[in-house]
């Protein structure tokens, strides 16, 4: 391990900070963030991916930079969360969602399963760090940016799937982190637009949202990333626990234990930039406890960032022996995840996308779709002409990024043989395309519709019952939460599917067509009616 008595004040602080950057080759201004400024690291996103061969060259460039100008191995790091939250979609074995694998009759292994194998890929490809799993509780449906990124509504669930997500990524040799702590789950904000309250009792919050990360801690979990989240009963003022030093010094460090990596979730999200600013915030959130500070756009405020605690540190206002507590974690992780013993290469075999892989991917996928009602014995599927309307993915959530796919039910039906009139909406453009799609019906006998976030988006309910009331058999597929059903309980016939990535689309069309039975149970309650656990079983 390189000695942290060799390593100059803005070295050891270069190692606190983790960055993003443009583009897909490393540029003269990323160079100099790791040459001059010896960053911790970079993380990645869809808009430096070209393909796996790229991103692993990209990968080997990075650390033979660090390596040329004598500063430490970086994190490469990533948002891979599986299902609708993925940096990578195109020749790995991408896995389903958070929400689809508690589903599926797999159990916490197939969490494990799911894991592993994309950490398996993600170190071929050089990446050695990735902000999963997410440990929030989901038990709001209003919750506009966790929803199926949480394994569930119970925490013990949670727990139990997290936990061996942890072990997964840990056992490939990859950075697991856990987030959003404390829970990020019963909130109706995203923190990436505004600064979320969760105004529950201390009592509930330990009872609930953080069940999973104790769990997590127990098992010797890597990462910790922090929620810009305010909680009034953890924290005196009104400070997001980013910033709080009474959550992550007091309660995560000091009552809980955890000794190892507090990182943040990145700076530049609104509830923070908005309120605080990401320069001065980076600074507060390294005095509250913060090991590791992500910032995952701009140039101007990862150098400003750097500059600001230096000076923190020059003034008093924070000791070198803190930041030395944080390097000494940072560099012992990366020790202990093999980062600093690699060899930079470009060349290396990539071991992604295998058909053993895609095999684990398509069963796991096929396991999650959950029939929650049938009430017209309307499945499998007839072979007639159905209309099958797919709303798009979209953005709709900071965490999301566009998504280029053109996959949709009517061609994962048609693929079978069904003769299908296959339509896909924009999600912007539902409300003006309803005169069209209702004149597709009018040529159909049975109608398949795969709804996205419908709970958000008024008209894809009023086209669901505009659908309705055309008297023809009507199956409705959720294409990401399950709570869509809530906005049009009357539907005889309805799926959750979780996703609507193409692996998901091509599970739900087998399962639509009979030619798999539906095993998925909720993860979470959507009413009364249907209870977490809840799958259709013998027209009940």
């Amino acid at each position: 391990m390189r000695e942290i008595q060799m390593m100059s004040l803005q070295e050891k602080i270069g190692q606190m900070i983790l960055c993003g950057f443009e583009g897909t080759e490393p540029s003269e201004s990323l160079e100099a963030l790791i040459a001059e400024h010896r960053i911790g690291g970079v993380i990645y996103f869809a808009r430096n991916v070209q393909n796996t061969q790229q991103v692993a060259e990209l990968s080997g460039r990075l650390q033979a930079i660090a390596e040329r100008n004598g500063t430490v191995p970086l994190w490469i790091s990533i948002d891979q969360e599986g299902g609708m939250v993925a940096r990578i979609t195109e020749g790995v074995a991408l896995m389903p969602g958070s929400m689809a694998l508690a589903a599926g009759h797999a159990g916490p292994q197939g969490a494990y399963e799911a894991s592993f194998i994309s950490g398996k890929e993600l170190r071929s490809l050089g990446i050695n760090m990735n902000f999963a799993p997410d440990l929030d509780v989901n038990n709001n449906p209003d919750n506009p940016v966790i929803g199926v990124r949480s394994f569930g509504e119970s925490p013990e669930l949670v727990a139990q799937y997290g936990s061996q997500a942890v072990r997964g990524f840990q056992d490939a040799n990859v950075v697991a982190t856990a987030k959003h702590f404390p829970g990020h789950g019963d909130t109706n904000t995203d923190s990436h637009l505004d600064l979320p309250t969760i105004t529950h009792d201390e009592e509930r919050i330990r009872a609930v949202e953080l069940v999973p990360f104790v769990e997590a801690i127990q098992n010797g979990v890597d990462a910790i990333m922090s929620s810009h989240i305010y909680f009034p009963a953890l924290e005196p003022s009104k400070l997001p626990v980013t910033l709080s030093k009474a959550v992550l010094t007091g309660l995560l460090r000091e009552e809980l234990g955890y000794d190892g990596v507090i990182m943040t979730d990145c700076m530049e999200m609104n509830a923070i930039s908005e309120h605080y600013g990401t320069v001065a915030a980076a600074v507060m959130a390294v005095e509250a406890g913060a090991d590791l500070v992500l910032i995952s756009h701009r140039r101007d405020l990862q150098v400003g960032a750097m500059a600001a605690i230096e000076q923190a540190v020059r003034e008093g206002r924070i000791t070198e022996a803190q930041i030395d507590a944080s390097v000494r974690r940072l560099l012992a992780l990366k020790a202990r995840r093999g980062v600093l013993a690699e060899q930079p290469s470009a060349t290396a075999a990539l071991e992604v996308g295998t058909a053993a892989h895609c095999a684990v991917a398509e069963r796991l996928s096929e396991a999650s779709i959950t029939l929650v009602k049938d009430e017209r014995q309307l499945l499998p599927l007839p072979r007639v002409r159905t209309l099958a309307v797919t709303v798009a993915a979209a953005v709709s959530s900071g965490v999301d990024e566009a998504y280029a796919g053109v996959a949709s039910l009517g061609a994962a039906l048609a693929e079978h043989g069904l003769d299908v009139i296959d339509r896909v909406l924009p999600l912007a453009e539902v409300n003006e395309l309803r005169a069209t799609v209702l004149a597709d019906a009018a040529a159909a006998e049975q109608i398949v519709i795969g709804t996205y976030n419908a709970r958000f988006h008024p008209a894809q309910v009023a086209l669901v019952r505009d659908l309705q009331a055309l008297g023809k058999p009507v199956i409705v597929v959720a294409l990401r939460v399950p709570y869509d059903l809530l906005e049009f309980p009357g539907v005889s016939t309805f799926i959750a599917a979780y996703e609507s990535r193409p692996l998901a689309l091509h599970s739900t069309a087998r399962a639509l067509l009979g030619m798999v039975t539906p095993q998925g149970r909720l993860p979470v309650a959507l009413g009364a009616n249907y209870p977490a656990g809840w799958r259709w079983e013998n027209g009940q």
